[in-house]
């Protein structure tokens, strides 16, 4: 019984990220196994692996930067349309101003810049609410997508194309599988080991008890036995496939802005603010500096994720970006995000995105038509959610409530004396 407990507590109540990001992948895992069998073995196929990662790494960039716009207390409607605005732009720049694809794509980031704070300003120094400034947004890039375009598509040349279409390169002896692949999947591994055993480490050395050993090395041989068996999936493709580049991409955006938002001040002054606003500026948060860079953080995100889908699709068009804001904002719920703001991870909400990306693949894998996709998908969503906060309100076992318990708030705790957990985002913010 004590084991079971320990497993439970460790892997999906634990104090550490990875017992959280343990919990959504597990959760994900089931469903990629459900889908195996309902469709004969397609889902786990090479190529379905690679199209379905290269289709959906725009809406898993877009969702970075919605959980930050998110935790803080906010919502942006208009990731789609910011998309699609810079999208056009730079493949106008590319096709008629002759700009080189390496300067379009910086053109295109400072698009996004532009954007982001002009919207941020609006947001943070006025005091008009986010959502009513991204709605606005959306209206007025959609618009001006359309109006520089003409309502037709821009073609793009091939160097552009890489970032959205482009694989890992073939190097080194004919192993019949793609090695720059294989060395991926091996960094990525030892990555996992390596962060194990310095979280183990850190916590003795704060005189904490660390997870029992045998949690570990569980912990370690489902990650590793997991990103094993998807670099072998990845590197098995057909010739001229690996690993796609807007994948390498998305995993630098990962592993920068998770650092950022758990190891920086500036991070947890974003988790402060989404908290309690009042107290986080009493405590010495600029709360308008972090709005406006919340802010203006998505829409460069979001002219990077138009930039890709329009590299993979080889143009840019007028209905580019429709829905993504929704499909951004779906990633972040599912991955354990707040509506009231102050709770989140990074790779909580992309394995939300994977979530609902593998749903969308394995339903159309399946024959299922595309009105009832749509259907099935938000009634996902919605209970998903809505059986999480029963179970929390029942005070049964919640996987949501589990993964974010060390972020949990107690409203009720007397203020002169609230837990360690409950004080680190002030204490934070006064170190900032």
């Amino acid at each position: 019984m004590s084991r079971i407990k320990d497993l439970q507590k460790n892997l999906f109540g634990g104090t550490t990220s990875n017992a959280r990001q343990f919990g959504m992948i597990f959760t994900l895992v089931a469903i990629v196994v459900l889908f195996q069998i309902l469709t004969d073995g397609l889902t786990l196929r090479s190529d379905n692996l690679i199209a379905l990662f290269q289709q959906n790494s725009y809406i898993l960039i877009l969702a970075i930067g919605m959980l930050m716009v998110i935790v803080a207390g906010h919502i942006d409607l208009s990731v789609g349309s910011v998309a699609a605005f810079a999208g056009i732009l730079v493949a106008k720049s590319m096709a008629e101003w002759s700009l080189p694809w390496p300067v379009a794509i910086l053109f295109g980031l400072a698009i996004g810049a532009i954007i982001g704070a002009w919207q941020g300003f609006w947001v943070a120094y006025i005091g008009v609410p986010a959502f009513i400034v991204t709605l606005a947004g959306m209206l007025l890039f959609r618009g001006g997508n359309q109006f520089i375009g003409n309502a037709n598509t821009i073609p793009v040349p091939e160097g552009f194309r890489e970032i959205g279409s482009g694989f890992l390169p073939e190097f080194g002896p004919n192993t019949g599988y793609n090695n720059a692949t294989l060395l991926l999947g091996l960094a990525a591994a030892v990555a996992v080991v390596w962060r194990e055993l310095q979280a183990r480490k850190t916590r003795r050395a704060m005189d904490a008890d660390p997870a029992p050993m045998w949690i570990s090395i569980l912990r370690m041989a489902v990650m590793v036995g997991v990103i094993a068996f998807a670099a072998l999936r990845f590197a098995s493709g057909r010739v001229g496939t690996s690993f796609p580049i807007s994948g390498i991409i998305l995993v630098l955006l990962v592993i920068a802005y998770s650092f950022y938002t758990r190891n920086t001040a500036g991070g947890r002054h974003i988790y402060a603010v989404g908290g309690n606003s009042r107290a986080a500026e009493l405590s010495g948060v600029k709360l308008k500096r972090v709005n406006f860079f919340v802010m203006m953080n998505m829409s460069v995100l979001a002219a990077l994720a138009g930039m890709i889908f329009v590299a993979r699709s080889a143009a840019s068009g007028p209905q580019d970006g429709n829905g993504w804001e929704l499909d951004a904002i779906a990633a972040v719920f599912i991955g354990g995000a707040a509506v009231s703001g102050g709770i989140g991870t990074i790779s909580g909400s992309i394995v939300g995105g994977l979530v609902m990306a593998v749903l969308n693949n394995g339903l159309q894998l399946m024959g299922v038509g595309t009105d009832r996709v749509q259907i099935i998908k938000g009634l996902v969503l919605l209970l998903a959610v809505a059986i999480d906060v029963y179970n929390k309100s029942q005070g049964r076992f919640s996987i949501i409530g589990s993964l974010m318990r060390p972020f949990r708030r107690e409203d009720s705790a007397p203020p002169a004396s609230p837990p360690d957990a409950e004080r680190e985002p002030a204490k934070a913010a006064v170190s900032g």
